[in-house]
């Protein structure tokens, strides 16, 4: 199992560290609820270093990205940031990442923990354009600062301007007096916030200057644990649970990023099946009756006939009630369609809602 640079940090802070995605990660310090809190209303920090960086460089650096994504990162401009997810030739997703665009010929692709070695060797094998690809995963350490007083927290550790940068941009600069920090104003809580991206050998600096300057804003250390909760009550697909090498963007609710412009893996039959329509679609509902839905678990119409399986399912701490998100037959995806989870073989009531549940 792999740690990050800051495994001993964690476990020195108190954290409860478990297996994730082949590393030793934390999943909580002070408690879920409590780390949710402090992020949806405060400031909150995750080592999210587990997360996969390519970089990709040289004249067709673009036309590789083109080939594999379904977004057009022709629209990028310098200091530019665009999510997409990387399709297989059989309708399904290789992963979902997110396009950092340096200059002309640089690219930074962050792509899912658990699929670093499946993403590198999909996009080599498309890489007839003879990009120069660098894997610096193991290099790089990632923190995610987030919050809605995640600025003012950070601000005095740099020079760059953090309350204008617009959503989904980055800059790069001095940070905690480490020079050529990467900072994007990204993130995958729906609470506003950045990450920064820094060389392991300044990992420990700049965690350390980050909760430092955080001090008076409140800041904790928050675990993977609060980072699901937090996710889910934006209606964030995660990898693994609600997208997969099986699943279809389309039913998945990512047709906004799947521009038909240009030509890229498996355009001509996603065309196709978008022309046809999806039988299923993934959905948002919130419980009514008492029970929390978990992955895989069957949905069911009045009559008990199956209609779709969960995905995604969690007590949400914002709301008080638990929320989820599921596959359904497209029959049943209207707002305020009633549907049932089966929880051990009980119908329990829900309501499909659309996400985020928290606005």
């Amino acid at each position: 199992m792999k740690n990050t640079a800051l495994t001993n940090v964690h476990i020195a802070l108190g954290a409860k560290m478990v297996p994730f995605a082949g590393f030793n990660m934390p999943v909580q310090y002070s408690g879920i609820n409590d780390e949710h809190e402090t992020v949806r209303t405060g400031v909150g920090m995750f080592d999210v270093s587990h997360m996969g960086e390519f970089i990709l460089k040289g004249e067709k650096a673009l036309d590789l990205i083109q080939k594999i994504s379904s977004n057009d990162a022709s629209k990028l401009y310098d200091g530019k940031v665009q999510y997409g997810y990387i399709p297989n030739e059989t309708g399904g997703v290789v992963d979902d990442f997110l396009t950092y665009k340096i200059d002309d010929q640089t690219y930074l692709l962050v792509v899912n923990a658990s699929n670093i070695e499946k993403d590198w060797n999909w996009i080599s094998k498309y890489n007839e354009f003879g990009v120069e690809m660098k894997d610096i995963s193991d290099e790089t350490s990632l923190f995610a600062v987030q919050g809605p007083k995640a600025a003012d927290a950070l601000q005095g550790l740099t020079d760059i301007e953090l309350a204008p940068m617009e959503y989904y941009s980055f800059q790069k600069g001095v940070f905690a007096g480490v020079e050529n920090v990467l900072v994007s104003a990204t993130g995958y809580t729906g609470a506003g916030g950045f990450e920064i991206y820094v060389d392991n050998k300044h990992a420990e600096q700049v965690w350390n200057a980050i909760m430092e300057a955080g001090k008076p804003y409140g800041i904790k250390p928050i675990g993977l644990g609060a980072r699901d909760t937090l996710r889910l009550e934006m209606g964030f697909c995660l990898y693994g649970n609600d997208i997969d090498d099986n699943t279809s963007p389309l039913a998945a609710g990512l047709g906004w990023v799947t521009k038909f412009t240009k030509d890229f893996v498996n355009s001509e039959n996603l065309k196709a099946e978008k022309e046809k329509g999806v039988s299923q679609k993934l959905v948002g509902f919130e419980m009514i009756d008492r029970g929390i839905p978990r992955h895989d678990y069957e949905i069911v119409d009045a009559e008990g006939n199956k209609i779709g399986r969960v995905t995604s399912g969690t007590q949400s701490p914002s709301l008080k009630k638990s929320v989820g998100l599921g596959y359904v037959d497209t029959a049943f995806t209207k707002e305020g369609t009633e549907i049932f989870i089966s929880i051990r073989n009980q119908p329990i009531k829900a309501v499909v809602k659309k996400p985020p549940f928290v606005k």
